[in-house]
């Protein structure tokens, strides 16, 4: 059993480092389109929210699919198969498009 004691308004708790719940699961974490405050589920939404921004596809290897601003020296990378999207790419994204998409708890 791992984890952190946390005193914090009167109230003691075990946190686990690493930002899972006291189970010791992971919250999954969701990529938000905040205009539409729709959920990113795929490569292909993603390019098309992208798109609107003025991102385009970057040629990338066969496990990456890659988006660059031509009036920028970012590069965002995501893979391929979605189910690999992890918490880092959607923070990645976050911090190149800020004020447009959040990341939250699912």
């Amino acid at each position: 059993m791992s984890g952190v004691w946390v005193f914090k308004n009167g109230v003691v708790r075990r946190e686990n480092p690493g930002g899972g719940d006291s189970s010791g699961r992971r919250r999954r974490k969701i990529l938000v389109y905040l205009p539409t405050n729709d959920v990113i589920t795929s490569n292909e939404m993603l390019g098309a929210k992208l798109a609107e921004l003025g991102w385009e596809l970057y040629p990338s290897t066969p496990d990456l699919v890659q988006f660059h601003k031509r009036s920028s020296v970012h590069l965002i990378s995501v893979p391929r198969d979605f189910s690999r999207f992890t918490s880092v790419h959607m923070y990645d994204i976050v911090v190149k498009c800020r004020n447009v998409f959040e990341v939250r708890d699912a």
